[in-house]
């Protein structure tokens, strides 16, 4: 049974992050930035072009193609007040590719700036997308705690939401760049092998990746796989209990094919992830695996991730293997004909979570005091210190736009 992280004092993942030391924009080339390597407790460094000197012939390399959606959207009021929304999550439909192709309104769970200039009255802004106008709305709904609900409408039948995001709206760039979007963020906040729309801040440790490193990669033997994650803004939320109990993580949309879970089955259940993201994901399968085979009558309820749940498995779980848990979610998506499992997740891994798939991850370098930052400390038994002393006194970037590491405990 895993020891349970409840109690863990964020302050004990402090470290002086001095602003200079953030990458405001990416390197000009993407695989150029440095490549820090831990092995077995020992640091090096190289280039990211040098990643797949690092990975064994053979093993399973998984990567979230998740795009990040343009989610800010400005509207002025006739006051001139100007009132930001920030679309997080998608109510009407719930679905994010439904969402997207709706043609006469949606309706969206959004973060609200300037929120107290806006007194409940429609919003309307007139915008062109194919050459024609039209007239956008947005109706404030009811609180969900920080958030509320917006729907919007307009009044084309021939334009998708997902067409209004993409004139309309802007690139959210992480709140700690402190800078306005630019045009170049549009491509350079997006992995080369972003394909499904839904998140409002990129998986950043896939941004390093260039089609020749991945070309390498396949040369090399290393198998490259797909999930998707859709990261939310809640990525950003500082831990602000003084014990991790009192943090609340936000809930995560996945979706995994069953190609993908066949070739996890194919590697015994192992995999390197590229990102965070990709480590919830991976490691949230592990667990929705283990619920099915202890609710084989339930499915539906067995599906989302708890946050504590990992922490919570009886002695006669918590060794079952992980091509165990895989080869029952196989099962449920046969039993409901289905390819994909789409569900989600508000996993936290911290020191005293036992990883079950990700046996190596691909990762940037994280916030102070931040739940990722929680995560890596899982992940190298607690020796998180070294590597980011080492970071910090050899001018690596840090954050989104910053250098890559590779963790092989």
């Amino acid at each position: 049974m895993s020891q349970d992280p409840r109690h863990i004092h964020i302050s004990e993942f402090n470290y002086p992050l001095p602003d200079g030391r953030i990458a405001k924009f990416p390197l000009p080339v993407r695989d150029q930035s440095k490549l820090l390597v831990y092995r077995q407790g020992t640091v090096t460094e190289d280039r990211f072009t040098s990643l797949p000197d690092y990975l064994p012939a053979g093993a399973l390399l998984v990567m979230n193609n998740t795009k990040v959606i343009q989610a800010r959207l400005h509207f002025r009021k006739e006051t001139g007040a100007l009132i930001e929304v920030f679309c997080l999550e998608p109510i009407a439909p719930n679905d994010y590719a439904l969402n997207f192709q709706q043609t006469k309104q949606s309706g969206w769970l959004c973060l609200i700036g300037n929120l107290k200039k806006w007194k409940g009255e429609t919003l309307h802004r007139e915008i062109e997308v194919k050459g024609r106008l039209l007239t956008l709305t947005a109706i404030r709904g009811e609180n969900r705690g920080t958030s509320h609900r917006v729907d919007f409408r307009w009044n084309n039948p021939e334009v998708t939401f997902a067409e209004i995001l993409e004139v309309f709206g802007e690139l959210p760039i992480p709140p700690y760049l402190n800078r306005d979007t630019q045009e170049s963020d549009k491509e350079t906040y997006q992995t080369v092998y972003s394909k499904i729309k839904g998140s409002v801040a990129a998986p950043t440790a896939g941004l390093h990746f260039t089609p020749r490193v991945l070309e390498a990669l396949h040369a090399k033997g290393v198998e490259t796989e797909e999930l998707t994650l859709h990261v939310g803004a809640g990525t950003f939320k500082p831990v602000k209990s003084e014990e991790i109990e009192g943090h609340e993580m936000h809930t995560e949309y996945i979706a995994v094919t069953r190609h993908t879970i066949e070739r996890l089955l194919a590697h015994d259940g192992k995999a390197i992830a590229v990102g965070t993201t990709s480590v919830r994901t991976l490691e949230s399968l592990y667990h929705i695996g283990v619920a099915l085979l202890q609710h084989p009558d339930s499915p539906d309820e067995a599906l989302h991730v708890r946050q504590w749940q990992p922490y919570a498995l009886s002695a006669e779980w918590a060794d079952t293997p992980a091509t165990e848990a895989l080869q029952a979610i196989l099962t449920y998506l046969d039993a409901n004909g289905l390819e994909a499992l789409h569900t989600s997740t508000q996993i936290i891994i911290a020191p005293g979570y036992r990883y079950r798939i990700v046996q190596a991850m691909v990762t940037n370098f994280h916030q102070p005091q931040s739940t990722l930052l929680l995560l890596v400390s899982a992940f190298v038994q607690g020796n998180w210190r070294t590597i980011y002393d080492y970071a910090l006194s050899h001018d690596f970037r840090f954050l989104s736009y910053g250098d890559s590491s590779l963790l092989m405990p």
